[in-house]
């Protein structure tokens, strides 16, 4: 085969420079078109020849029967993946899922449609991000397999988990693929963070409905009860507000407000509310929130963003040692909504930040938050 395609390659160079020739002959004895032309003919068969010689030699790789084989052992390989009794994913060089496996897609609480084309980092713990991208290029860059212990993010808790990192040269891939290999940990983590906030029905549809009906009332019932108190400019139900919804629908709540009610150039932050006695409160409260991209894309576009899993965890802030203040929070999923009147004039944003113990917003959170942020917005019209 290989000396097949070095003939093929040389008789396709030497008809190149032919037919050069030809035309640059036709150029300078343009009256001599005739032999010029017969001449070309016979090269032009000569293609022809080379064409169908090429053609049955293809028509040989790809036969049935070649393709036959290939499709069943690529389906023999599918299944025997699938069914893998350790969670395992297969990862492009960029790090998003290709392929996982039933068991991987369980231990992600998800399914394996929904997870393919998702980077694999949104679903590890944010403390342990930055670890596994360093050893994931050093794997691409390498090829020595690693291993090592990091944590998985799961629907209202964290895991330990062992990673085993192995690159994989595939001849129809540009770039290698990742295979990652996950197993219980050798050295479990004591820190588990506090306890998860959802109950085991948490799930129902009708005990979400009726938890979001009475955040939604209280809320209600505070804005109507403060609208018009002040301290410096200031409307008091903004601190309660925030400790309303941190009590009963949040790890952490933000807000920012406009220096000048329709102007986002200048925020202010304005309230926080986080767990009681934690001393990342006056950390939260003292960064400069124009410093943050998240409130600035919400109050320029006056659109809300749902984060259900955090790819970028630099998009609120970063504290003065530059670690990111998502990955200091230890987030899960965030919400930030516009707080805006009836006449769409945004005066602030609504951050809400649930941490890596609690279940990710979901777009009914986002629909009930948006509710939320205008009622807010109406009363800091009126106040």
């Amino acid at each position: 085969m290989p000396e097949h395609l070095a003939k093929l390659e040389d008789a396709i160079a030497e008809l190149r420079d032919r037919i050069a020739a030809l035309r640059a002959t036709h150029a300078m004895y343009p009256d001599d078109g005739a032999t010029t032309a017969e001449a070309a003919l016979a090269e032009l068969g000569f293609a022809e020849r080379l064409l169908r010689e090429c053609g049955e030699r293809l028509a040989t790789l790809v036969s049935p029967a070649t393709v036959r084989r290939n499709d069943n052992e690529r389906t023999l390989l599918r299944a025997i993946f699938h069914e893998l009794s350790i969670p395992v994913v297969l990862l492009d060089h960029e790090g998003y899922i290709r392929r996982i496996n039933a068991m991987g897609a369980k231990l992600l609480d998800s399914t394996p449609g929904y997870l393919a084309g998702k980077p694999f980092s949104i679903f590890v713990d944010l403390r342990s991000r930055a670890a596994l991208r360093s050893w994931q290029a050093a794997v691409s860059q390498g090829g020595e397999t690693a291993s090592f212990d990091s944590r998985l993010a799961r629907r209202g808790y964290v895991e330990d988990v062992r990673l085993t990192i192995s690159r994989l040269d595939v001849p129809s891939e540009p770039n290698p693929l990742l295979l990652v290999a996950m197993s219980p940990s050798l050295h479990p983590s004591s820190d588990t963070g506090p306890a998860p906030l959802e109950t085991e029905v948490e799930d129902q549809v009708v005990v979400l409905a009726a938890r979001r009906l009475d955040v939604l009332t209280r809320m209600t019932r505070l804005l109507l009860r403060s609208v018009g108190s002040s301290r410096t400019g200031t409307p008091l139900v903004l601190d309660e507000a925030a400790a309303l919804l941190a009590d009963s629908y949040a790890d952490w709540v933000v807000i920012d407000l406009c220096e000048a009610p329709g102007k986002p150039d200048r925020l202010r932050r304005t309230a926080v509310a986080g767990p009681s006695g934690s001393e990342l409160n006056g950390l939260v409260r003292s960064l400069e929130p124009d410093a943050a991209p998240l409130p600035r894309e919400v109050l320029t576009t006056s659109k809300t963003v749902l984060r259900q899993l955090i790819d970028d965890e630099t998009e609120f802030g970063a504290t003065l040692d530059g670690l990111p203040v998502l990955s200091a929070l230890r987030a899960r999923s965030l919400l930030c909504v516009p707080l805006r009147d009836h006449d769409d004039v945004v005066y602030g944003a609504l951050t809400l930040i649930r941490c890596s113990n609690r279940s990710s917003f979901r777009l009914a959170d986002q629909g009930l938050l948006e509710e939320i942020g205008e009622h807010i917005g109406m009363a800091l019209a009126k106040a």
